[in-house]
């Protein structure tokens, strides 16, 4: 997400590392290029507008002028001016139990346009909910497409949450009071409504979604845009805070949204809060949208708290605990190296988690050429070897090599890479382990330098 407008951030800010201190024909320049780079990423201009004027404004204080490092002075004004257009915070989903408008259950109605990535969207945050602790259960308040009916059907199951329908009732808020009565009965605490959406945006489907919320009163009413469409995001957005006041937006396909100004202009434009992104196709891949955390992935400073959240959520820390020990003990075998792959593998796309860290921005990463079907490769090459093998790959000679490879599909030079990779990371291990640990080994190799 945000690539271009990374890359572009990036060129433009260096260009100030040489000056001495920041004046007020640089910062013109720096920022005219600032504005051209959010105007490319289809942010609002009216949002692009004020940003840039309140980075000028920053930028030219006394605070900053004459400053021994004015490119890192305005990278941090940037920064700041971002987190704000951002929201400052991470805006909480009003669904605490009790404290709703129904006190033994919290409602959430989810509303779009068709193709946004609603339903989908609905399964991914029962999903969540559960991992919770909490009880939800969907309702199909689409009344126009069986498919849709089927689709939730499907997503409930795959999540393991229960999904109230009615195929014979034609009024939808009907069927969202029915659900609601099913789900005290299964003693379920949050209700989520995905609701019937459209080609485009119509009086009947501004009418249906206000019914509804006349019938079962919502907590909660969020709005899903596909992040993709950029600046039509933000226009449905308008159109729908003009006629229902909904909570606040969640972004689709954020993950492959090269431009991302749809996120910088939501909030600015319509006053409503970004609160959940979807950045990733499994019913996992839903985030809370963070500004801070946001703004420094846009100014390729990385994300290390999500990268952090994720690697608690998706691994198996007895796992990583065990392949750890083993590492510090000396004790290293291929079985251990096919560990750590699928522990990465959990966290997802190999460039995704790449572009979590400081420092790796969309340059470094387009000429790294990061390919997760080399982790397919490497696994097929460890299960293509005998378990003698794994745990002691000092016997595997020329005509191991031939048999493992022709039994994985690949090369005996794709075999043999493996191996050296391996052998360099035990190596690297048995110095680590001699030096002391991993900090004094750190300590020794800063003093060489």
């Amino acid at each position: 997400m945000f690539q271009d407008l990374t890359r572009r951030l990036d060129r433009t800010l260096k260009k100030l590392a040489g000056q001495d201190q920041l004046t007020e024909d640089n910062v013109k320049e720096a920022l005219r290029e600032v504005r051209m780079a959010l105007l490319e990423a289809d942010v609002h201009y009216g949002v692009a507008k004020k940003l840039v004027a309140a980075i000028r404004e920053k930028a030219l204080g006394t605070e900053v002028m004459g400053s021994i490092s004015p490119s890192q002075q305005v990278v941090k004004i940037v920064n700041d001016e971002l987190t704000t257009l951002l929201g400052g915070q991470a805006s909480e989903l009003n669904l605490k139990p009790g404290a709703g408008k129904h006190k033994d259950m919290a409602t959430v109605m989810v509303m779009g346009l068709q193709g946004s990535g609603k339903t989908t969207f609905c399964g991914k945050l029962a999903l969540r909910l559960k991992k919770e602790g909490r009880s939800p259960m969907l309702v199909a308040a689409d009344i126009y497409r069986p498919a849709a009916i089927d689709q939730l059907h499907i997503i409930g199951a795959q999540v393991g949450v229960p999904v109230h329908s009615d195929r014979e009732r034609k009024n939808a808020a009907q069927i969202v009071k029915l659900g609601q009565r099913r789900a005290r009965d299964n003693k379920c605490d949050i209700l989520i409504v995905d609701t019937a959406g459209r080609l485009h945006i119509d009086d009947v489907l501004m009418d249906e979604l206000e019914a509804i919320d006349k019938i079962v009163p919502m907590d909660e009413k969020l709005l899903v845009l596909d992040a993709m469409t950029g600046q039509e995001a933000v226009n449905i957005a308008v159109t729908f805070a003009e006629r229902l006041d909904f909570d606040g937006a969640v972004l689709t396909k954020l993950d492959g949204d090269a431009r991302g100004g749809a996120a910088l202009s939501v909030l600015e434009v319509t006053g409503r809060p970004v609160k959940l992104v979807g950045v990733g196709e499994k019913m996992e891949d839903l985030e809370v949208f963070h500004p801070d955390r946001m703004a420094s992935r846009i100014l390729g400073m990385g994300d290390v708290l999500t990268l952090i959240e994720q690697a608690e959520e998706k691994m198996d820390l007895d796992q990583a605990e065990h392949l750890a020990t083993r590492f510090a003990a000396g004790e290293f075998t291929l079985e251990d190296f096919q560990g750590q792959i699928r522990q990465m593998q959990k966290m997802g796309p190999l460039k995704g988690v790449l572009k979590m860290l400081p420092g790796m921005n969309s340059d470094m990463l387009d000429k790294a050429k990061v390919d997760d079907n080399q982790f397919v490769r490497v696994e097929a090459i460890i299960n293509s070897m005998t378990i003698a093998e794994r745990r002691r790959p000092d016997i595997i000679n020329g005509s191991r090599r031939k048999r493992i490879a022709r039994g994985s599909g690949t090369t005996v030079s794709q075999v043999n890479k493996l191996l050296k990779q391996y052998r360099d990371m035990r190596r690297m291990m048995r110095q680590i382990n001699s030096a002391g640990g991993l900090q004094e080994f750190g300590q020794k190799v800063l003093g060489q330098r």
